[in-house]
């Protein structure tokens, strides 16, 4: 049987979702919606919220994150929630001094570069991020039957933002410690790859019913170098929640040439971005894996028929996939209407009603 055959824990109460369906490759009712970023910075009832309160103090509030979770799923009916937090927050929870910039994003003081450095990546325990179980057990009693998806950023990213000290165009410093000390470069992704898994964990165990893992830096790569130096901490991220039974998604940007690796890591749907028609990706992943995705967030600054046209392009794409979460290819953006993704998930819904 594979890692999602089964249902257990926390976790039965959504087995029988659309979203859960979809991720184990059997009928749905009806095509599964959610959105990267769905909970944040596009909603005015978060911006409300959030007023006055910096993004990781926001990510250790129980039950602001339980809030501001919600608030998409109230709104625009999605098919599954996403857990409201930042792929830095198990590294702050370590001790790392870091900080998330307005307008810049993750900020790390003193960037890891040497082998010395890799002291202060100290394993992550529970008691670190007792803020998450807390706010998960509030938020899986107030979602029901609604799945929650538990999050994490993959090594690769994670390390990138390490060693950069921050967002980068280039990745210049990461690959050089790439290349430069390989040596070094895999004892860091495979301490990350460590920490992730501990944070993903502690999500499952609170009761999330799916993970997905955040490779948002990763397409910066060829794919020798992937399969080299990143695939096997992501597999082993993979390896650790395996035995949780729950779906195991995994998300690049542009990944359109390592959608076959990333598969090969071991999730059970690869997520892909607008680049790639589905139908192509599924040739390119292979048998055996759920597709999510991909329509190009900036669609949604366009007139409704114009969405519905693009909308209809993805769904006529998938149609002949083993399993299909309709998902954004990348995030929600700041500026868009929100009511414009709540319209969305009622027209897929609609024309795909079985």
């Amino acid at each position: 049987m594979s890692a999602i055959d089964r249902p257990s824990g926390q976790q039965t109460k959504t087995y029988e979702s659309p979203f859960m369906k979809a991720c184990r490759r059997e009928p749905v009712p009806h095509t599964p919606v959610w959105f990267m970023r769905q909970a944040g910075r596009s909603l005015p009832e978060y911006l409300k919220v959030r007023e006055g309160i910096p993004m990781l103090e926001s990510c250790m509030r129980p039950e602001l994150v339980t809030e501001i979770t919600l608030q998409p799923v109230r709104r625009h009916k999605v098919d599954a929630a996403i857990y409201f937090s930042d792929i830095v927050v198990p590294l702050k929870a370590i001790g790392l001094d870091l900080d998330i910039k307005p307008g810049i994003g993750p900020v790390v003081a003193e960037p890891i570069r040497t082998r010395a450095d890799l002291a202060r990546l100290r394993d992550l325990t529970p008691d670190d991020v007792s803020y998450v179980t807390e706010a998960i057990g509030m938020l899986t009693g107030e979602l029901g039957a609604t799945p929650l998806i538990g999050f994490a950023g993959a090594p690769f990213t994670l390390a990138s933002y390490l060693v950069e000290g921050g967002p980068s165009r280039n990745h210049e410093h990461t690959k050089a410690m790439m290349y430069g000390d390989p040596e070094l470069w895999a004892d860091l992704l495979d301490r990350l790859a460590d920490i992730t898994s501990a944070f993903l964990k502690v999500q499952i165990e609170a009761g999330a019913s799916a993970v997905q893992l955040f490779d948002s830096w990763v397409g910066a790569l060829a794919p020798a170098d992937y399969r080299r130096s990143v695939l096997p901490a992501s597999a082993k991220v993979f390896d650790a929640v395996a035995p949780y039974d729950v779906p195991r998604i995994h998300f690049g940007v542009g990944t359109g040439e390592l959608l076959r690796l990333m598969g090969e890591a071991g999730a059970d749907v690869v997520g892909v971005d607008w680049r790639v028609p589905l139908d192509e990706a599924a040739r390119r992943v292979g048998p055996g894996k759920a597709l999510q995705g991909n329509l190009d967030p900036a669609v949604l600054f366009a007139p409704t028929a114009a969405v519905e046209t693009k909308a209809r392009e993805v769904l006529d794409a998938a149609a002949g996939l083993e399993g299909h979460v309709f998902n954004l290819g990348h995030g929600v953006l700041p500026s868009m209407d929100p009511d414009a993704l709540t319209r969305l998930v009622e027209y897929v819904h609609t024309q795909t009603v079985r």
